[in-house]
């Protein structure tokens, strides 16, 4: 399922080359309600980063990723009490300012094709050595800047099973996808990017806690369903887990999903999405496409980004 060479020895969009004019228009023609949706976790101290937290269970042997990143870090560098030599403009006039200190991947996120590799090599026979501690010279996130506003679809696996949050040792495969789409009545066509739903989040959202979610195994995409959206040339895919893949469930094998989408199709993945409100409106309006824009933050070198996805239905 290599994609190395397919758009030139030079490309490092990967699929996201599938996104055409066409396609955009198609996805403004997806937009019937006006509905629109934040698929963004917040970004603050009790984000999805639990460092005291400890490593989810594995059965099976399964691989599981390292934990060590941490939730953005808000600083007031003005604020609205500060004296008038700290913060005034004069004439009574005052200002507020910030800063803040995050990992680029601790919630709502794209991975850049820069974020995993093998035998030494990135997507489209990049080195990996060209990402160096100054960033990554090719594949970084800031050359996508523009590749994630298509059409969206969702893909509802949970509801597909009639639960709201699917168990912890299931794998999402291709025959899940193709009867989550059957369900919808939707073709998944080249250029979509493919919204994975398990229901995980629907527990962060009752209770506030991520605790309980990074402790335990987590379902997600397995390899068969990267060969299913392969298949169809699909722009890119998002899921509403930590790690897009299945997390504590199969052999002891090093981040598989990972290595197959980003290293060897060009195939970006996001994490964290959250999708309980725009699952609900799907399921009540009867429509799982819509226009979907999730720009990353366009950082130089970067090897991902957080993104605050925008559905419109």
């Amino acid at each position: 399922m290599s994609n190395w060479g397919r758009w030139g020895e030079d490309d490092e969009r990967g699929l996201l080359n599938t996104i055409t004019p066409a396609k955009r228009v198609e996805a403004a023609q997806s937009v019937v309600h006006g509905i629109v949706h934040s698929l963004a976790v917040p970004l603050g101290a009790g984000g999805p980063q639990v460092p005291d937290a400890p490593a989810p269970p594995s059965t099976n042997g399964a691989w599981r990723p390292p934990q060590n990143r941490s939730n953005p870090v808000h600083t007031m560098l003005a604020t609205g009490s500060d004296p008038q030599e700290v913060n005034g403009l004069g004439g009574g006039a005052h200002f507020t300012d910030d800063v803040i200190y995050m990992h680029l991947q601790a919630a709502t996120q794209w991975d850049a094709l820069s974020h995993c590799y093998y035998d030494d090599q990135l997507y489209n026979g990049k080195p990996a050595s060209s990402v160096t501690s100054a960033g990554a010279r090719y594949l970084s996130i800031d050359k996508v800047a523009d590749g994630f506003l298509s059409r969206g679809v969702l893909l509802d696996i949970a509801r597909l099973h009639g639960v709201e949050t699917l168990p912890g040792d299931h794998v999402i495969d291709g025959d899940d996808l193709e009867a989550a789409a059957d369900a919808a009545g939707v073709a998944v066509t080249p250029g979509d990017i493919v919204i994975i739903r398990t229901g995980l989040l629907s527990e962060w959202a009752l209770t506030g806690s991520w605790a309980a979610i990074k402790r335990r195994p987590q379902p997600g995409v397995g390899i068969s369903a990267v060969e299913w959206v392969a298949e169809r040339d699909v722009a890119a895919i998002a899921t509403d887990n930590t790690a897009a893949e299945a997390l504590g469930t199969g052999k002891a094998l090093k981040g598989p999903v990972h290595m197959l989408a980003l290293r060897d199709m060009g195939l970006h993945l996001g994490e964290y999405w959250f999708l309980e409100d725009l699952a609900a409106d799907c399921a009540r309006l009867e429509q799982s496409t819509f226009m979907l824009s999730a720009a990353p933050l366009p950082f130089e070198n970067a090897v991902g980004s957080p993104t605050n996805p925008i559905a419109l239905l």
